[in-house]
């Protein structure tokens, strides 16, 4: 149960990021600090366990992803779960903040974690990563420049 898959499927984690930017936005826009419950909860659960114990990652894996049609991109897990990792820091420091009464400097938090979710979500571009790349270096995150000409091209 507490394992992250060694390989992930890129929709699915494009799917999720996704489901991020909306809870993200959600909080921003309404101030509500209910929304980041279920923020903090699913990157600590995907952190943990993968999809396993993430009502976000169920649903994406169990019931969108498997509904789309077309070829689904196989990308490494540990780079995955370092993003994730990432994402919890920010959801969480987001969380401690608002409960500490910094609305705007929580709101803050929670735009980067958007913009970062966003470009996954968007691009299939993964500043986590990215990062993990740099430190322990993955094939597979080595060059964005494919992935960086469609995102561009889509926006055009």
């Amino acid at each position: 149960m507490f394992s992250f898959p060694d390989q992930v499927n890129e929709t699915s984690a494009r799917l999720v990021a996704t489901g991020v930017v909306l809870m993200g936005l959600t909080f921003v826009i309404t101030g509500s600090g209910w929304v980041l419950i279920p923020l903090v909860y699913g990157f600590a659960a995907r952190v943990l366990t993968g999809p396993t114990l993430s009502p976000l990652g169920q649903l994406v894996t169990r019931v969108i992803t498997p509904r789309l049609p077309g070829e689904h991109r196989i990308v490494p897990g540990a780079p995955k779960r370092f993003a994730q990792s990432i994402g919890l820091a920010f959801s969480t420091t987001t969380a401690a903040l608002f409960l500490a009464g910094f609305t705007g400097a929580a709101k803050l938090v929670a735009l980067a974690l958007v913009g970062a979710a966003t470009l996954e979500a968007t691009a299939a571009i993964c500043l986590g990563c990215i990062i993990y790349n740099r430190l322990w270096g993955c094939e597979d995150c080595n060059d964005i420049t494919e992935r960086l000409n469609r995102a561009t091209a889509s926006a055009s």
